[in-house]
């Protein structure tokens, strides 16, 4: 899990100030009984500033419940970036 999580540091190498980022992470199995279908939660949460990250799923195989948080997080740190980016090219101009 660490190294699925783990992979994110490319995207926050720029916003580490202190040089680490804690990031909290659930994985839950949603049910005991025989039932099929989307049995596996997983959750993770971070902040950078003021701004929290949050993503979770729900998935029948604990890995791509995973993979799927790892990807949500990627595409919200993306935006935060380029919005981030955006605003400074605004404020220069």
């Amino acid at each position: 899990m660490e190294e699925k999580i783990g992979s994110l540091d490319k995207f926050l190498e720029r916003f580490e100030k202190n040089g680490e980022i804690e990031i909290f992470v659930e994985i839950a199995r949603t049910t005991k009984h025989h039932r099929s279908g989307e049995v596996f939660y997983a959750e993770a949460t971070f902040s950078l500033g003021k701004k929290v990250f949050r993503a979770e799923d729900l998935n029948k195989d604990i890995r791509l419940a995973i993979d799927e948080v790892r990807d949500k997080l990627q595409q919200e740190i993306k935006k935060y970036k380029e919005k981030k980016i955006e605003r400074s090219v605004r404020i220069k101009a």
